[in-house]
This record gives structure tokens, C-alpha cells and sequence, in this order.
């Protein structure tokens, strides 16, 4: 995969090569594989960075960067290493295909929470969270993280996504021309600037849309419609429908709209979705496109498990690549977890569950100056797939 290593050549290091130790490549690798490992705190490192095995991992015989030095360095960041890390990580997204992929590319973008408990650089306090935090931006495609943006609380959970958006569309269809694109978000990114853009540019959305008097009354049949066979059945029902819509921040452009429309003996339940989409009956659009997005939350949820959230530095950059180290971490499980756990036990398992299984294990390590041995428990339970792994990893 070559990620770390790719990462590390596109950041500029403004120390002194001749009096530094540790090579960028091997900082990298340091913080990036601790997070893996569930080591989300630079003080971690100072017992880490005499780990025979993380040595061994970094690809070094020597002693690793301790705290002091992890700090220093990540006290260079700045945009430019936020700009070229996510570079890198585009490219590493376009290369995990061997040939231009024929379905479409479902680009789902969210935002998330990141509680802040000290006196950090961006934090705001954010009423819907009731905290101080920041609002970080994920992009994924299916598994795949292609944005891991940090963002002040203060701003609009939409800020910059159509940027975002224009600058992901140009790099992908740079390298495949002919894919289709599709921009996937709930309501908190339906704005006119980002539907007129993906309407001009030929790419399809498919995003929530929050409701209001006019939407309600032109769904009036459909939710008729489900009261009654609610009142037939007294069970859940779900109707669905098209209206055609247009806001007046769209400048009178009519656009379809997906309502769903859901009687319980908790009353009604009515969702509307903007989408260019076609061909398709709004029930499926709905349940196996527009609700797809739901898996994103558990994307999410395994960056935090890759601790995202450990945005404790004052100033604003190292935060962000703090975030962008979590990101990183998350791109090698994920590739592990897509390459050589499909068909297994584990191809669908959380990051959390992999590093508790296949990557904290006990072991003996002994080394000298021409092998590194591990021996491991006999009673590990996964010691046929750690095997097996292994020989992927490293054949031969």
C-alpha cells in the first residue's frame, strides 16, 4: 500500500536533517500505527518507542521518537500538510481500483461532533450538542475515507462541502472520465449552491430535505394514503410517493422529491429526499439509496475508535493532523479488513474488534542483529487466520 510512506514524502519538515534522528517516514509510522493499536496519547509513546515489535513495524532496530519529539513535530502542520495528506489520500482511494469502476461512486458526506474540554483554537459552543466542540467533515465512499476535514463549531454543517464536493469530482474524473457521481447527504447539505452545482455538472444528489408547511401540503394524498391502511391494519404502514417541489431559494427550478409517509399508532412520520435520480420507484430509491447512507455512521464511529476526537493541541493545525493521523490508521484497517479478511470470520468487522483480535496479541520477542523472532501463545484463538494473514502480508 505504500500509505505512510506516501504521506511522509509529500510533508514538508522544516528541521535540520543533520541533526535529526528519526526520519519523517518514521514519525509517520509511529503515531499512525500506535493509533492503530489503540496508543492514542503521545505520552504512550514513551514506553512504545522501546517496543521491539513497533520497532519492527516503523522498520527501524533502534530506539523510536519519544513524546517530546512527536509534539515538536506535529507542531509543523499546516494547511499545506492537511492539503497534501488528503492528496494523498484521493490517490490512494483511485489506485484500490484496477479498472474504471461501472457502477456509481455514492459520495456520502457528514458531519460529526468532537467535544473539546480545554481552550483549543476553532472550539464553540454548539446548542443542537449542547458542548464546546469542533465539527469535523467525513467523506466516504462505501468503506473508503476520502475527506477528514476539521471545522469550528460556529460554521454551518454544509461549509464548504460544495468546495469539497467540486475538488473530489475533478480529481475522480480526471482519472476515469466516464464514472457517474452521486452526492449523498441529509438535510444539513441541502443547499441551492451545492443542487445548482451538481445539476450543471452532471452529477446526481440524493439528499434529505427538511420539511415544512408547503412540502406537508403537497404530500396531504400520500399521507392520506397510509392513514388508511393504517386504519385497516392498526400495524405500521409506509406509503411512498414523487411530488415536485421547488423552494424559493431555488429560483422557481422544480425539483422530485422521494416522500415517504409512515402511520404507527405514534401518529405520522413523514421524510422527504431531493434527487435527481430516475428510473427507479421512490420506495427503492429510498430504502436502498438514499437509507445506504446509515452505514456511514458506523464509518464514523470507527474513527472515533481510532480516537479522532483526541483533539487536545491549542493550536488548529496539529488538531487536523491529529484527525488526518486517525484517518490514516483507519485507511490500513479498512484495506485489511477489504484485501485479505474477505470470506472470513472477520470481513465485517469494526476496527476495534481487529485490533483486539489480530493486533494486540502477547508474544516473546527476541532479536539479534540477523532475525526477530515472535513466539506466540499456543492458545490463541485466531492463530490459524494470524498465519494466514501473515503469510499475505509478507510472502515468502
Amino acid at each position: 500500500m505504500g500509505l505512510t510512506r506516501a504521506v511522509a514524502r509529500r510533508l514538508s519538515d522544516e528541521r535540520d536533517a543533520q541533526r535529526c534522528l528519526h526520519r519523517t517516514e518514521t514519525l509517520v509510522r509511529q503515531r499512525v500505527f500506535g493509533l492503530a493499536l489503540g496508543y492514542e496519547d503521545l505520552n504512550d509513546h514513551q514506553a512504545l518507542r522501546h517496543d521491539i515489535a513497533l520497532q519492527t513495524a516503523v522498520d527501524t532496530d533502534g530506539v523510536l521518537a519519544s513524546q517530546s519529539t512527536l509534539c515538536r513535530f506535529e507542531q509543523q502542520a499546516d494547511r499545506d500538510w492537511a492539503i497534501t495528506i488528503h492528496e494523498e489520500m484521493i490517490e490512494q482511494f483511485i489506485r484500490s481500483f484496477r479498472r474504471p469502476p461501472k457502477k456509481p461512486l455514492y459520495l456520502d458526506f457528514d458531519a460529526t461532533d468532537d467535544r473539546v474540554h480545554g481552550q483549543q483554537l476553532g472550539r464553540h459552543f454548539n446548542g443542537y450538542y449542547n458542548h464546546y466542540i469542533f465539527l469535523p467533515l467525513f467523506v466516504f465512499c462505501g468503506d473508503q475515507l476520502l475527506v477528514s476535514y476539521l471545522r469550528p463549531a460556529s460554521l454551518d454543517a454544509a461549509h464548504h462541502a460544495g468546495a469539497i464536493l467540486a475538488l473530489l469530482v475533478r480529481r475522480l474524473r480526471q482519472a476515469w472520465p466516464e464514472v457517474k457521481i452521486v452526492f449523498r447527504g441529509d438535510s444539513g447539505f441541502c443547499r441551492p449552491l451545492i443542487l445548482n452545482w451538481c445539476d450543471r455538472h452532471g452529477v446526481d444528489y440524493i439528499i434529505g430535505l427538511a420539511g415544512n408547511k408547503r412540502l406537508a401540503k403537497l404530500a396531504l394524498n400520500i399521507d392520506y394514503a397510509s392513514a388508511i391502511r393504517f386504519e385497516k391494519t392498526w400495524e405500521k404502514e409506509r406509503v411512498f410517493g414523487f411530488i415536485e417541489y421547488a423552494a424559493k431559494s431555488w429560483k422557481e427550478r422544480r425539483r422530485k422529491v422521494i416522500v415517504k409517509s409512515e402511520t404507527s399508532r405514534r401518529g405520522f412520520n413523514t421524510r422527504y429526499v431531493v434527487t435527481s435520480l430516475r428510473g427507479c420507484s421512490a420506495e427503492w430509491l429510498y430504502d436502498h439509496r438514499y437509507c445506504a447512507r446509515g452505514e456511514m455512521e458506523n464509518r464514523i464511529k470507527e474513527q472515533q475508535f481510532l480516537f479522532s476526537d483526541r483533539t487536545s493541541c491549542h493550536e488548529w493545525w496539529p488538531n487536523q493532523y491529529r484527525l488526518l493521523l486517525s484517518g490514516l490508521a483507519y485507511l490500513l484497517l479498512e484495506r485489511l479488513r477489504r484485501v485479505y479478511l474477505k470470506r472470513t470470520a472477520f470481513a465485517q468487522a469494526q476496527v476495534n474488534t481487529l485490533r483486539l483480535k489480530l493486533l494486540k496479541i502477547g508474544a516473546v520477542i527476541t532479536r539479534n542483529t540477523r532475525t526477530i523472532r515472535l513466539m506466540l501463545s499456543s492458545q490463541y484463538p485466531e492463530q490459524d487466520l494470524f498465519l494466514k494473514l501473515a503469510s499475505k502480508l509478507v510472502p515468502g
